[in-house]
């Protein structure tokens, strides 16, 4: 394979080219109108959730009182507890 090599005497030549004009008519900018915005979608389901489950106020009431008295807590809740939370893992 013979390559030709380039020095001073081989004679380069420029490649000249015209360029393109084209000319586009101005159209003014669209006024676009920027607004932000944020939607917690996670949330407006969760609070839909809550407004449709019936809290039973007397069930919460006795609970509450059963907590602050010390009695809520017992050996047999705190297995099941653990016992659940054991299967989770």
């Amino acid at each position: 394979m013979n390559i030709p090599s380039i020095g001073p005497n081989t004679p380069i030549q420029k490649i000249t080219a015209k360029p393109v004009h084209v000319s586009l008519p101005a159209k003014p900018a669209a006024a676009t109108k920027l607004t932000d915005r944020v939607e917690l979608s996670h949330v407006n389901k969760m609070l839909a959730t809550l407004k449709a489950n019936d809290i039973r106020a007397d069930k919460v009431a006795s609970i509450k009182t059963q907590i602050a008295s010390g009695v809520y807590e017992t050996e047999a809740k705190l297995d099941a507890a653990i016992e659940k939370l054991m299967n989770d893992l």
